[in-house]
C-alpha cells in the first residue's frame, strides 16, 4: 500500500512543488484547495485533489477522510496552505486580522486536529512556516504572529503526541518568489513596492549566505525528508530553508 500525504494548498506556489516532489517519491497525494489547477492536473502519478477551505475545521476532517477511504492510512499531513501581506499596524482591522489568523494558524490547528484524530505511530506532520516566524518585520506584524504561532504549535504538538510516535515539525522558507508572493510584494506597504525584482535581487546579494534563494522544489524535499524514516529522531523542529538568512 503507498504512503499517503495530504498537503493543503498543494496545487500551486510551494505547495504544487511539495506535491510534484511526493507524488515523484511514489506517495498517494491528496491536495486540499480551494480551487483544482491545470499544473496540478499535470502532475504524474497518484494525485487526488479535494475541495478545500483550510479555515473550516470540517473541511480538514472531510479531507482526512477522503484519503483514508481510498488508500486506508495517513502517513504525513503537511499543512502548507498559508499567504503573505504587509500592512501596517495602523491599516490593519478586523478583517484583514481575521483572514491572516485564519488562514495561517487556525487552519494549522484544524489540519493539526483532523490528521492527529486518525494517526498512527510513525505518522508525521510537516508545518510549513517562514523565517518571519522567528523574527519580526516593519508592517509586518500581522503575518509574523501567525507564523510565530506555527512554530509555537508545532513545538508544543511534537511534546503532546511524541509518546505515540508520532512526529511533528515544521519548515521556514524565506523569499520563495511564486505568485501569490509577488502579488503581496506588489502592495504599497510591503518592502518591495515599485520595484519587485530589484528588492528581490538585493534581498539575496545583501541577507543571504549562499548566491541564491531557495526553491520550492528544495523545500519540498526538505518536506520529504522530515516525512522519512531518515527523520525518524527530528520532532519539534522548525527548520529554515533560507540559504543562510538566517542562521541558527
Amino acid at each position: 500500500m503507498k504512503k499517503t500525504v495530504i498537503i493543503t494548498g498543494g496545487n500551486k506556489g510551494i505547495g504544487l512543488d511539495i506535491s510534484k516532489v511526493f507524488a515523484d517519491d511514489g506517495y498517494a497525494v491528496f491536495v486540499g484547495a480551494r480551487e483544482d489547477t491545470e499544473k496540478l492536473q499535470a502532475l504524474s502519478g497518484d494525485v487526488t485533489f479535494v475541495k478545500t477551505n483550510v479555515k473550516s475545521e470540517v473541511d480538514h476532517q472531510n479531507l482526512v477522510k477522503a484519503a483514508l477511504n481510498k488508500t486506508g492510512r495517513l502517513d504525513t499531513y503537511i499543512n502548507n496552505a498559508g499567504f503573505s501581506a504587509w500592512r501596517s499596524i495602523a491599516n490593519i482591522d478586523e478583517d484583514f486580522l481575521s483572514n491572516v489568523l485564519d488562514t495561517n494558524l487556525k487552519g494549522v490547528f484544524w489540519g493539526c486536529k483532523s490528521a492527529l484524530a486518525v494517526m498512527k505511530s510513525g505518522a508525521n506532520i510537516v508545518n510549513v512556516s517562514s523565517i518571519a516566524g522567528k523574527r519580526g518585520s516593519s508592517n509586518n506584524s500581522a503575518y509574523c504572529s501567525s507564523k510565530f504561532g506555527v512554530n509555537a504549535v508545532t513545538q508544543s504538538l511534537s511534546k503532546e503526541v511524541g509518546k505515540k510516535n508520532i512526529r511533528v515539525n515544521a519548515v521556514c522558507p524565506v523569499i520563495v518568489p511564486t505568485d501569490g508572493l509577488i502579488e503581496a510584494l506588489d502592495e504599497p506597504e510591503s518592502p518591495a513596492y515599485g520595484n519587485i525584482e530589484g528588492f528581490i535581487e538585493n534581498f539575496k546579494n545583501t541577507q543571504a549566505a549562499l548566491p541564491e534563494l531557495p526553491t520550492g522544489e528544495q523545500i519540498g524535499k526538505a518536506c520529504l525528508f522530515l516525512a522519512s524514516d531518515d527523520a525518524a529522531a527530528v520532532t519539534g523542529q522548525c527548520i529554515n530553508i533560507d540559504c543562510g538568512v538566517f542562521p541558527q
